[in-house]
């Protein structure tokens, strides 16, 4: 990549970050529903309403990183992180950062220090978690990305970013412990209690 590459991709970036601030401080003067999840995914807006099967399974994984990395680990749940690609606010269900993360000077976390997400699915967003979220993931190297699926009852752990796309993807269904040893969490997520829907 050249300089003047670099300094135009730069440009693109910052230009991406202001419209998506824009967005964002829209977004919290509207009414937006207790209870509702909202995220920017290719400059579209998403509204997602919290369900007790989500938010179980969230809380499940966010304690086996607990159990693993201690109370301080830092995990977090529906916090923004830009992401690569044009407006790619996402607020993701799990995001573990390297235990180095900063804030940058706007105080929020930078993608680059992002190690871990987790997306439970939801049926209106479903298809965003499994196509351009899961590409802006893989194009950020986030080297592990998991998809917990209620409806189907099935997780698939996506490993090894690479082009823009995950090398690996295993499919796991619920009840089975998914085996994380090896990966940046280094352990093995039980999924037994996992609820459907």
């Amino acid at each position: 990549m050249t300089v003047l590459e670099d300094r135009i991709e730069m440009a693109d970036a910052d230009a991406n970050t202001r419209h998506l601030d824009e967005w964002f401080e829209r977004l919290e003067r509207m009414p937006v529903p207790e209870g509702f999840r909202v995220e920017i995914v290719g400059g579209n807006v998403h509204m997602t309403p919290q369900r007790a099967t989500h938010w179980g399974i969230i809380r499940r994984i966010v304690r086996a990183l607990e159990d693993k990395f201690g109370r301080d680990v830092q995990a977090f749940s529906d916090v923004r992180i830009d992401f690569p690609g044009y407006q790619n606010g996402f607020c993701p269900d799990v995001a573990m950062l390297k235990e180095s993360a900063k804030t940058d000077n706007n105080g929020r976390w930078r993608y680059q220090d992002v190690e871990f997400v987790a997306e439970v699915i939801s049926q209106g967003t479903a298809a965003n978690d499994y196509g351009p979220k899961k590409t802006a993931y893989a194009i950020a190297e986030v080297p592990l990305y998991i998809v917990a699926d209620p409806y189907q009852g099935r997780c698939f752990v996506y490993t090894d970013p690479k082009d823009g796309d995950y090398e690996n993807r295993t499919p796991v269904d619920f009840g089975t412990d998914i085996d994380l040893t090896g990966t940046v969490v280094d352990l093995i997520l039980k999924t037994d209690r996992f609820p459907r829907d």
